[in-house]
This record gives structure tokens, C-alpha cells and sequence, in this order.
């Protein structure tokens, strides 16, 4: 007997338009689309939010340069209009990078990469982003790390992205415009009853099941989406997911510059090395077939001696196993296309509906840049079969935070360091780059470090902790330490014991720390 079928429980739920399965970047994007129309939604995520393929990117909101050579034109073009969109929307937690592409005298020919850049600049509208241009590497400070043989590079404009608070940001949203979002809650089992779905729904914390009832239901469980057909009864579809592994590496910062690379390989990937976290270098990523569940991603030994080795062709000082701080693998759900190789799998997404009485909607692929398109196209999948409220509206829209011009985080820096003097210079661009405008709901009225509470260090004070727990569906350490910031490069054994300690004292989960 479940909870909800034991004397006494409470009435069932009532039919919501949309049950949403999975709290990644696609699940949590068509939940806030959704519910900004005017939908009821639910969305049911095992995990943390971000906690598997969404927080385990190269963090670039980027058309995909090497995506051309597939002859992915419309998602490129898709992705390159997208960067500019989600700039607007988003300036706290994205902006723009100049990336270098050394060129090498073995591997692709000048013209063609010229011809690539060209296709690149032009392909999607580019207004706000420069274009690229031609560098001599002999006198550009980019030149400096590289060995003397990269004598000519080219720089051209992408985005960076902090992947997991896009995550966190969009769920959020989605929330305060009537979405409830449950975390740490599992579906085990969804069917048609009577035109439309009963999902019962295992919640990890506490115990027990919930029943939900919706009109429609998506699955959008990333590299689960298999897994989670198979617990839908009737679900049936052609369509297959391809599990591919990314696995990146993160040392101390290898260049004194702010611009990152993408560097060639002679196997035909290419590799970034890009600045992270003001004193760490990203490296990234591997594409290798994943046979293992997703949960299961770690990054092994060959995939880090690969990316050593890659980089170290570059570098005049090479990198090596020992240098690593820090690694991290996710699994990306690709559409499986039949390619012969898993770098040369299609990035591009599909959207499979079944049924027109209590429709499903399964997610394959994606990518991190397109998401809000994906949410866009999925509701029109939707729609198709059900009248939906309202229509489009989510292009240019600020998240939570993001309500601030483009160019406008130095300001944002200056105004806060100007009102709250005890912030460090780092620390105030810290908090710009993660809450935006919101900085200050989190500061409050205090005019000393000590107003805010606990300090856990590394800038990780009681204030923003309970911030993240009560607003932002944190629960534990792992939640706050590496999704919603990354302090777990910096923070010390005794600054997360008293943070785990606090968690227990206000009954979050004791966890093994990372």
C-alpha cells in the first residue's frame, strides 16, 4: 500500500498539462517555456538538478566549428543564432570569449579553415559577437604558451556558460511561474488511464510514492531516456540514443592570458584549453562510446593521459597526470544517426511524439546551446495534438539575475563593491557571475563579512548558503560545492566538514564528501 492509497492520504493530485521527467537543460528549458504560457507543469528529476550530462559540458554556448566539416549547417546556424539570444538573457552567466585556433602546418590547410571561420561568421546573423581575424602568434600574447612552430593563428568569437546555474536558473524560473519542481524524486512507472497519464513517482528522500496525473508527458531524462521508455507502458518508438562520454581535466592555469584555445588533433577531434574559475585551466573534451549505465561516467586514465598528451603538443611546457586538479566526465544522450565514429555522431536533436490521447514526447540529443529552440519546438510538437496556451516568448526574456545589459557585469561589479566595501574584488565578481542583479537580495542590509553568517571560506558564507538552499533546490554539499559554484576547487577540508555539518544540523543528506 503507498502512501497515497492509505487511509487517510491526501485527495489525488490534480491532471497537470505536462509531466516532465528529467531536470537537465532540456527538461528544466521546456518546463519554464511551459509554464510561461500558462501550462500546469511537473517536473520529476532522480537527481540534483544538472546533475548528470548538463553540468558535465565544455560550458560554451557555441555554434560547433568542427560540426561544419559534417555538413551540420542548420544546427550550426540554429546554435550561432541562439549564442546572441541567450547572451541577452543570461549576461550573469555568460559572456563572450576570443577563441584561438593555432593553426598546424600537418593538419587541416589554412584556406580551409579561413573558409570554415568565414562560413562561421556569417552563417548565423552575428551582431553583438566580433568576427574573426588573423593573428601572428610570433607577437600576440596568445603566442606565449605555444611552442615556437605556431607562428600564425585566428581568432574568432564564441560564449561561455556556466552550464549547471543555466540549469538551476531555468527551473527556477519555471517555479516562481507556477512549475513545481521535484528533485531527488524517481518515476518508476507511468501509463494511459482514461485520456491521460498516472505517474507514480518514488521520492528519494523522504520514502514512500506520489501519484500524478497530466495530460502529457515528456521524457526528457537525457542519457536515461531509454531507461525511462522502458518503464512507460505502451511506449513505443524507433527512435535509439547513443551514449558518447566527455570527459574533461582541470589543472592550475597553464597561460596568464584570458583567451582560450581549440587546438587540433591529428585523430580529427579538436581540444579546448580554455581559463577557468580565474585560476584554473579547463581542458576538454574526449568522445569515446559510453556501454556502462550513464551514472557510471568517470574519467579514466587513457582519457587523461589523452587530453595530457593533446595539449602538450601545443604548450611548450608540457602537462602531465600529475598536474591535475580536478576531472569530471558526463555522458551525452545522442540521437544515434548509425555513424561510424562517436565524434562524428549528429549533436542535432529529435523529438519523437507518440500518441494523440495522451501524448509522450521523447528527447533525443541536443546540445547545451539549443535548448530553448528545443523546449520551443518541443511544445510545438505538443501542440499539435493539444490546444496549448499562449505561444512563444522566451527569446530575449532574463533569467533570474540576468535583467542587465550585455557589457554590464563590470558595472554591476563596481556598483556592489561600492555598497558593500568588505567584498574582495574576486569575491564581488564571484557573486556578478553567479546571482547578476540578485547579488544584493543575498548581501541584504549587511555592512560587515561577519553580518553574513558562517563563514565557510573561499567567499562561501551562511548568507548565499541559505540562498541556495531555499531558493535554488540545493540540498547537499555536492550540490552547492559543484553545481551551484564551483568552491569545491578552492574550499579546505575544515570550511566543507562545517558546511556538511550545517546541512545535517537543518536535516539536508549526509553525504560522502567529494
Amino acid at each position: 500500500m503507498t502512501a497515497d492509497t492509505a487511509p487517510g492520504a491526501a485527495p489525488p493530485e490534480p491532471i497537470a498539462d505536462l509531466f516532465i521527467i528529467g531536470g537537465g537543460v532540456n527538461g528544466c528549458g521546456i518546463a519554464r517555456d511551459a509554464a510561461g504560457r500558462g501550462m500546469s507543469v511537473v517536473l520529476a528529476e532522480q537527481g540534483d538538478l544538472a546533475q548528470g550530462t548538463s553540468s558535465a559540458a565544455t560550458k560554451l554556448f557555441h555554434g560547433g566549428l568542427r560540426y561544419l566539416e559534417y555538413y551540420e549547417f542548420r544546427l550550426v546556424r540554429e546554435a550561432l543564432i541562439e549564442r546572441e539570444t541567450l547572451l541577452r538573457a543570461m549576461p550573469h552567466i555568460s559572456w563572450p570569449l576570443r577563441f584561438v585556433l593555432p593553426h598546424h602546418k600537418g593538419l587541416r590547410p589554412r584556406w580551409l579553415i579561413r573558409l570554415g571561420l568565414f562560413i562561421y561568421d556569417h552563417l548565423g546573423g552575428r551582431k553583438i559577437l566580433p568576427p574573426t581575424r588573423t593573428l601572428d602568434l610570433r607577437r600576440h600574447p596568445a603566442g606565449a604558451p605555444l611552442k615556437p612552430e605556431f607562428v600564425t593563428g585566428f581568432e574568432y568569437s564564441d560564449c561561455w556558460v556556466q552550464d549547471a546555474r543555466l540549469v538551476v536558473l531555468n527551473a527556477r524560473d519555471a517555479a516562481e511561474r507556477g512549475a513545481r519542481i521535484l528533485t531527488r524524486h524517481r518515476v518508476s512507472r507511468a501509463e494511459r488511464q482514461g485520456g491521460h497519464w498516472v505517474i507514480s513517482v518514488d521520492d528519494l528522500t523522504r520514502g514512500g510514492t506520489r501519484h500524478f496525473r497530466a495530460r502529457c508527458l515528456v521524457n526528457a531524462a537525457g542519457p536515461w531516456v531509454g531507461e525511462v521508455i522502458a518503464r512507460i507502458e505502451g511506449a513505443d518508438t524507433r527512435e535509439r540514443v547513443r551514449l558518447v562520454r566527455g570527459s574533461h581535466i582541470v589543472t592550475r592555469r597553464l597561460f596568464a592570458h584570458d583567451q582560450p584555445y581549440i587546438l587540433q588533433g591529428d585523430d580529427g577531434r579538436v581540444v579546448f584549453a580554455i581559463p577557468y574559475e580565474e585560476d584554473f585551466t579547463l581542458i576538454g573534451t574526449t568522445d569515446v562510446d559510453h556501454e556502462a549505465p550513464p551514472q557510471e561516467a568517470r574519467c579514466t586514465d587513457a582519457e587523461r593521459d589523452y587530453l595530457c598528451t593533446f595539449v602538450s603538443g601545443y604548450f611548450r611546457r608540457p602537462v602531465r597526470r600529475e598536474d591535475i586538479l580536478w576531472d569530471f566526465s558526463g555522458v551525452r544522450p545522442l540521437y544515434d544517426d548509425g555513424a561510424s565514429s562517436a565524434t562524428e555522431a549528429t549533436r542535432d536533436y529529435v523529438l519523437s511524439l507518440d500518441g494523440s490521447a495522451a501524448p509522450l514526447l521523447n528527447v533525443f540529443g541536443g546540445k547545451i546551446t539549443t535548448y530553448r529552440r528545443l523546449a520551443e519546438a518541443a511544445l510545438d510538437r505538443i501542440g499539435e495534438v493539444m490546444v496549448l496556451p499562449g505561444g512563444r516568448w522566451t527569446a530575449g526574456v532574463p533569467l533570474p539575475g540576468g535583467d542587465f545589459p550585455v557589457d554590464g557585469a563590470p558595472d554591476l561589479e563596481a556598483a556592489l563593491r561600492a555598497d558593500y566595501p568588505f567584498l574582495s574584488p574576486p569575491w564581488a565578481r564571484r557573486l556578478v557571475r553567479c546571482y547578476g542583479t540578485e547579488a544584493r537580495a543575498i548581501l541584504g542590509r549587511a555592512r560587515r563579512a561577519e553580518e553574513l553568517g558562517v563563514d565557510f571560506g573561499a567567499t562561501l558564507t551562511e548568507a548565499e548558503l541559505r540562498w541556495l538552499v531555499e531558493r535554488e533546490f540545493a540540498v547537499t554539499a555536492e550540490d552547492i560545492l559543484w553545481r551551484r559554484t564551483k568552491l569545491g576547487l578552492r574550499m579546505g577540508p575544515a570550511g566543507r566538514a562545517a558546511l556538511q555539518e550545517w546541512l545535517e544540523r537543518r536535516g539536508g543528506t549526509k553525504e560522502e564528501m567529494p
